[in-house]
């Protein structure tokens, strides 16, 4: 019987994988052993996207010593980007909300600022940004890419007024 690495109340691509409940979600968030599992699987997902867990209790995140090689691979690849964001879709059912903003904060500042993956930034801005299920931190990451944009005129993620008058 199909099941998924980051399980979700939705259908995926695998047809046959059955979506999660909401009381298999709960009965997840509660078993230690099930959290440390999906922890595990969470890091090593980062580690094929070149990324380390620097802070479990935060979910911050940085560079792995092997980032060029995987960004090569992540900007290649777009089917990536599906998994990404299933990946941060089940970091908000599982309750890891603070991951969920880690890590699209790490895709906008690589994509916009530092531009080491030029082939993700449409996803990053398109879907990851709105997986963050907090509606302020939401508004931070599109105020953050906002300010990153270039050219800024071209944003599109969010009204232009409220941008300049945020904070």
């Amino acid at each position: 019987f199909p099941f998924r690495l980051f399980p979700l109340r939705e259908h995926g691509m695998n047809w046959r994988a059955k979506p999660l409940t909401c009381q298999e979600i709960q009965a997840f968030r509660k078993s230690k052993e099930v959290m440390d599992r999906f922890i595990r699987a969470y890091k090593l997902m980062l580690g094929f996207y070149g990324i380390n867990l620097v802070n479990e209790q935060t979910g911050e995140l940085e560079r792995a010593e092997n980032w060029r090689e995987r960004f090569e691979n992540l900007n290649r690849f777009s089917h990536n980007n599906l998994r990404i964001t299933r990946i941060l879709k089940c970091l908000g059912e599982m309750g890891y909300e603070d991951y969920q903003v880690h890590l699209v904060k790490f895709f906008l500042t690589e994509t916009l600022v530092k531009e080491t993956l030029p082939n993700v930034k449409r996803s990053a801005l398109d879907y990851f940004l709105f997986t963050v299920r907090s509606k302020e931190k939401r508004r931070e990451l599109v105020h953050y890419a906002w300010q990153h944009f270039r050219p800024q005129s071209s944003f599109v993620w969010g009204p232009r007024d409220k941008l300049q008058k945020y904070r």
